[in-house]
């Protein structure tokens, strides 16, 4: 029987209803299927990127072992950038290892004395004044800096302990101990990303016990560690071409350059120039992963211990990091 008149179009739009949530229903599957197929794929991707750099790890490591010399330069073979190369059908990989002893060691702020609290080092915070001044930040952030990491309660003149900082919204206490990431310059109040970004590659946070490398240093450090000087290397242009060549300069080099400053014969320079090495154990591995369509960066902070009585020379990762600092 035929369906009165009147109700025809009660069933065509009962009929279109039904087309049109059966057609959501199948969207919202499929797109589902597709996003759960696509995390997979990243999840799967993540993986296999973590893998390549821990094989890029490995690499980096016996590069290092390799090198036997008495100097750590960019002309040596583990500081020479490797690829891209393609690993496998569709991965790529990138990679080079940083000296970061070439930098100025925030954690130097404070003496290595053993005592409890801290002391605050002045002659790292003058060099470090010094090297904040020629890269055009305020010379109190290294006072609030070492008040950032040193154990006390007493600022430094320009500095702040948890008075300056538990005024601000929302309130928090300073950290009193040795930092990890540069990145936590960020928490100075009124430091901001401005100055962070200005003072970055010349930083690292790194053990008290790193020194400084003359080799790899930049050219504003070594001016900075001098002393009051005439800005001797910022204004040598032939500094990265020497250093293609070999370690320049030499620590005898640089200890005659500080020799003839103001503070000769002071009791500080010797303190001073025992900060310096031509040698380094701080290495900073950067990964760049390419998957398809995929693209993965890792930071590896990696320590090399040299041979001895416990065994044979290895490097160990002491750190992993998606970000650079």
């Amino acid at each position: 029987m035929k369906a009165p008149a009147n109700q025809r179009g009660v069933a065509l739009l009962a009929a279109i209803l039904l087309v049109a949530l059966g057609t959501i229903l199948a969207a919202g599957i499929a797109f589902q299927s597709a996003m759960a197929a696509r995390r997979g794929a990243a999840s799967l991707s993540f993986d296999e990127s973590v893998l390549v750099a821990q094989g890029a790890e490995a690499l980096a490591a016996y590069a290092l072992n390799q090198d036997t010399n008495n100097t750590d330069s960019q002309a040596d073979p583990w500081a020479q950038p490797l690829g891209p190369v393609e690993i496998t059908p569709g991965v790529m990989l990138a990679a080079s290892i940083e000296d970061l002893q070439g930098r100025f060691n925030l954690n130097s702020l404070i003496a290595n004395d053993g005592t409890p609290t801290g002391t605050v080092d002045p002659d790292a915070v003058l060099a470090f004044q010094r090297l904040l001044e020629m890269v055009g930040l305020e010379a109190k952030w290294a006072d609030e800096i070492a008040d950032w990491i040193d154990r006390d309660d007493t600022p430094q003149p320009d500095g702040l302990e948890d008075s300056g900082t538990t005024s601000q919204d929302p309130p928090y206490r300073v950290a009193n101990t040795f930092i990890t990431s540069t990145s936590e310059l960020l928490a100075l109040p009124g430091f901001g990303r401005e100055r962070f970004l200005k003072l970055a590659p010349y930083v690292v946070a790194l053990p008290v016990d790193a020194a400084i490398n003359v080799c790899s240093a930049s050219p504003a450090l070594l001016d900075a560690m001098t002393g009051p000087s005439a800005e001797e290397y910022t204004r040598k242009t032939t500094l990265v071409e020497d250093r293609q060549k070999g370690c320049s300069p030499t620590l005898q080099d640089y200890t005659g350059v500080v020799n003839t400053g103001p503070d000769q014969g002071k009791p500080e320079l010797v303190r001073r120039l025992s900060r310096f090495s031509m040698q380094s154990k701080y290495f900073r591995l950067t990964t760049f992963v390419t998957i398809g369509g995929s693209e993965f960066t890792l930071y590896s902070l990696l320590k090399r211990e040299a041979a001895g009585p416990s065994g044979p020379a290895k490097v160990r990762v002491l750190q992993r990091s998606f970000t650079p600092d």
